[in-house]
């Protein structure tokens, strides 16, 4: 199945779809129920603000990823603010999600490497520790992706990808 990834954001239908399957992808974040991702309502936020406020930021890219030209899957790719003492990076994966029943095609992964060669740079990655599914997905496609040029850590619950991309002649 083919895989596409547009921009989202001058589309009410693509930031709608989003909306609509945004309970799915929080509901992915934790799959072993720990409650370390609370419902948005009890930190003062509803989902669709949360969508909003990806929309509204300008150092975010909202995406959705296509397949046969039906939405499939979202990401939001963040331009990364500097912090002090670290190395300089680019780009930062905020949210990426493929919904459960397009799984196992191939399209996650043809959509990242289209993201990381659109968004060439320095970038970071990082899941929940604790989301098995997750680590693995992001192990094998940035290992792929990089020829195993990559470096990973764990901080603080989280498994972090740094690497570089951008589009291989």
């Amino acid at each position: 199945m083919a895989v596409s990834v547009r921009d989202a954001r001058h589309s009410k239908a693509d930031r709608a779809w989003i909306a609509e399957v945004f309970r799915e992808y929080l509901d992915d974040l934790d799959p072993g129920g720990t409650g370390i991702f609370p419902v948005l309502s009890e930190v003062g936020h509803s989902e669709p603000d949360q969508v909003a406020r990806w929309f509204a930021d300008s150092n975010a890219f909202p995406l959705v990823i296509v397949g046969d030209r039906s939405p499939v899957g979202f990401a939001m790719v963040v331009r990364a603010r500097p912090a002090a003492g670290q190395p300089p990076l680019d780009y930062r994966m905020g949210e990426f999600f493929i919904r459960r029943e397009h799984r196992g095609l191939g399209m996650g992964r043809g959509a990242v490497q289209i993201i990381l060669d659109r968004f060439a740079g320095r970038w970071e990655i990082n899941e929940f520790a604790r989301n098995d599914i997750a680590v693995k997905f992001w192990r094998r496609v940035v290992s792929v992706y990089t020829g195993g040029r990559y470096q990973e850590r764990v901080i603080n619950g989280e498994v972090r990808q740094r690497f570089e991309s951008g589009p291989r002649r």
